[in-house]
């Protein structure tokens, strides 16, 4: 039977995906207003965005699984380390997590009793919880966030390529900003709830990244014009 993934596993595998498709959107859009730019015909900016939106899915679906790998093959070299030093020093271990707990403002007694219970139960996982922040049952997995990746890339690329391509000639480059804008709030606000920081600020920052991308390729295409 699939052991089913856990809450802080699933969120992460959508943080993958809010941030592909926040590529997807910012990436081809770029490239989309600065073929514009050069006043390039509707097939040959569609061709371009096509392109940038394969070449941007492999890139990102390889370097979310090169990333996660990374930081999985970190955490299980904790793992075996704090192992050792389970092996080694028990009591220097136990007394560590107590003195967490104490820190945090529990009294002595209730530490003592909490760290008893915890390292019961299992102390590798208290332990490495403790000492190195994360749950040693609930690792990411790279190939989960490298498909989320490479399907939420392309379909993130999808806005500015169809603003871009159906819209009319005198008034697509406005309205592939607008839209991208747009898209760009919604994936700001998405990823500050998911990475619990100061929403306005994510969503300002998303969108004034994603202008000042779409300003300097349109001025760049604009110049071989």
């Amino acid at each position: 039977m699939k052991k089913k993934q856990s809450l802080a596993q699933r969120i992460n595998i959508l943080r993958a995906s809010v941030m592909g498709a926040n590529d997807g959107i910012l990436s081809v859009a770029g490239i989309v207003i600065g073929v514009a730019g050069a006043n390039s015909s509707s097939f040959a900016v569609l061709i371009s965005g096509l392109a940038g939106a394969l070449a941007g899915t492999i890139s990102m679906a390889m370097g979310e699984y090169v990333s996660v790998n990374t930081q999985k093959d970190s955490q299980k070299m904790a793992i075996i380390e704090q192992k050792e030093r389970l092996a080694e020093n028990y009591d220097l271990e136990f007394d560590f997590v107590k003195q967490k707990f104490i820190q945090q403002g529990i009294n002595a007694d209730l530490s003592q009793q909490a760290t008893q219970e915890l390292m019961g139960d299992d102390a590798l996982l208290a332990t490495v919880r403790e000492r190195y922040g994360f749950n040693m049952h609930e690792l990411t997995s790279p190939y989960a966030a490298a498909v989320a990746s490479m399907i939420s890339f392309p379909t993130g690329s999808i806005l500015p390529l169809l603003s871009i391509t159906f819209f009319p000639t005198n008034i697509r480059v406005t309205a592939t900003v607008i839209a991208v804008v747009i898209a760009l709030g919604i994936t700001g606000y998405i990823a500050a709830v998911l990475g619990e920081s100061d929403r306005e600020h994510s969503v300002f920052r998303n969108i004034v990244a994603g202008i000042l991308t779409m300003i300097v390729t349109y001025f760049i295409g604009h110049l071989f014009a």
